[in-house]
Formats: structure tokens, C-alpha cells, sequence
């Protein structure tokens, strides 16, 4: 089972999939100090079966809790996260001037929307604050904006 999370700014959001379905998803606010332990015991209180993740992905904007999570994940799941980030091989590629500008949040939803739904597509995000991204029919993000 793959656990996908999702921090964003005022809420972390975990999906459980089995496949390709979505089975379960949690949701608990964002606090930058949690440590890895009490991190630790907010993915056990959620997950039913810890031994059945096999797999977790993790999508964040908050960089001051990722060390924490990562730890967490290593030491109780004994696995290694993918962390979407630069680099990272989505299926869609960013045409913009600094395609670091694009957060790891956005290139997550762009992706799942474009491998579901194919392009073009246009994303709308209603988090923390609302983004809007174009996706082109060949996959690629060609523009963006965020409204708060």
C-alpha cells in the first residue's frame, strides 16, 4: 500500500492507496516542531495495518518539517520516502524561467491530473492559498498563478 502526504502550509493530508484506489485519507494540522516521535505517532493513529506501506511519497511546502517527517518515516516504517521535489521525474516538464518557482505541491497536482485525465488541463488548487496551473496537451506546465 502506498501512503501519499501531503504537507501543505495549514494541514497535512495523507491518502492511502491500494493500487490505484484510494482507500482511506487523514488530515491534522501542520506544526513545524513536531519531532519525528510525535510524528511517528500521528501515522500509526491513522494507519490501520503500519506493515501493510510499502511505499511513501511525500509532497511539501514546509521545509522546517521535513527532516522530522523523513526521520519518522525511516525509523518506524523502515522506508525511504520519494520527496517530490527538482529533479524528480513527474512526466511533466516546467517551461517557465525558474522552474523552481513551481512548488513540489503544484508539479503533484498537475501530474496526478495529468496522468488522469490527460492535457490540456487546467489545475485549481483550493489549499492555504488557491493556485491555478495550465498544463499543455504534451505534458508540459506552461503557466501558473496564486491568489491568497
Amino acid at each position: 500500500m502506498l501512503m501519499a502526504i501531503d504537507v501543505g502550509n495549514t494541514n497535512i493530508t495523507i491518502g492511502f492507496y491500494d493500487g490505484d484506489d484510494l482507500v482511506a485519507t487523514k488530515r491534522a494540522s501542520t506544526a513545524e516542531r513536531r519531532t519525528s516521535d510525535e510524528i511517528a505517532v500521528l501515522l500509526y493513529a491513522f494507519m490501520d495495518l503500519p506493515d501493510q506501506i510499502d511505499a511513501v511519497i511525500v509532497s511539501s511546502v514546509v521545509p522546517k518539517i521535513m527532516h522530522s517527517l523523513k526521520n519518522a518515516i525511516v525509523k518506524y516504517l523502515h522506508l525511504e520516502p520519494l520527496i517530490v521535489g527538482p529533479g524528480i521525474r513527474t512526466g511533466i516538464s516546467v517551461q517557465l524561467d525558474n522552474p523552481r518557482s513551481v512548488g513540489a505541491d503544484r508539479i503533484a497536482d498537475c501530474a496526478g491530473a495529468y496522468h488522469t485525465y490527460g492535457g490540456p488541463i487546467l489545475v485549481v488548487d483550493f489549499g492555504t492559498a488557491t493556485t491555478y496551473d495550465y498544463v499543455d496537451a504534451d505534458g508540459v506546465f506552461r503557466a501558473g498563478a496564486i491568489s491568497v
